[in-house]
């Protein structure tokens, strides 16, 4: 919000755009008064604000009841906004390079509802690879992006996901105790990377790391996948760097041009 303005003066057409910016300046589930303690509208507005957004799919009630958490239709705009053409150009000369430097397929993510989603992915030259196109859902339970997601939620929240979640066996590797996953997920958020051991698919290893937005939240995942015929674990991690390097890169190229300086 501009510090210059009274906060009583915000105009009503901007009141709605305000409680979103808010909400995603905020990184995790809030309550209408949490917001309202930066924009100071009457009690009512706030709350009526609030009914409007989840109403209309911009923002969806938590499972607690009482805390809201971006939409479906504002994690779309999200994602227009990334894939945006200026943007996405750029993004794509950082993907094509990495690929070239590893010589294998890499991919951006984003967190969605119940899975992680492909946004921008360029595919190996080798004739032997895995092709999941742009729009392609995978599990968080059992790829390198998803896991590297839920290394970032909230210990309540990881809770909540380890209760209710399907974690169901793609493959024999599959972590499918939840006791185990937790494990796991501890290792990623400790390591700051995340591996798929043949989990989501046989024969098909996978490497994933933070793409971070502005203020250090986890903006997009940052990956590659290949078939064990070309690589392993111990190979996988030899490009940790590598991968490393392209996140700055398009940290700062998602981060302060698509979302903005929060």
């Amino acid at each position: 919000m501009d510090g210059d303005r009274p906060r009583e003066t915000i105009p009503t057409n901007l009141r709605l755009l305000m409680v979103l910016e808010e909400v995603a300046r905020a990184g995790v589930p809030v309550t209408p008064t949490d917001v309202n303690a930066a924009l100071d509208l009457p009690k009512p507005t706030i709350h009526r604000l609030f009914a409007t957004l989840e109403a209309e799919g911009f923002l969806e009630r938590d499972l607690d009841g009482r805390s809201y958490s971006p939409g479906p239709r504002t994690r779309t705009l999200a994602g227009g906004i990334l894939s945006s053409l200026q943007i996405r150009t750029a993004r794509l000369a950082i993907l094509r390079r990495l690929s070239r430097e590893i010589g294998e397929t890499c991919n951006i993510a984003l967190p969605g509802d119940d899975a992680m989603i492909y946004i921008e992915r360029v595919e190996t030259e080798w004739p032997l690879r895995i092709q999941m196109p742009a729009g392609t859902k995978v599990p968080f339970h059992c790829t390198a992006s998803g896991k590297m997601y839920l290394s970032t939620l909230s210990p309540a929240h990881l809770d909540r996901y380890l209760e209710a979640a399907d974690l169901s066996a793609e493959t024999k590797n599959t972590i499918t105790e939840r006791a185990q996953l937790r494990d796991e997920i501890a290792m990623v958020r400790s390591q700051g990377y995340a591996l798929d051991r043949e989990e989501f698919m046989i024969d098909m290893v996978a490497l994933a790391v933070p793409v971070l937005g502005p203020q250090g939240r986890l903006l997009a995942t940052l990956s590659f996948h290949a078939p064990t015929q070309r690589f392993d674990i111990e190979k996988a991690l030899e490009f940790i760097g590598t991968l490393n390097a392209a996140s700055v890169e398009l940290s700062s190229l998602l981060g302060a041009d698509a979302i903005g300086d929060a």
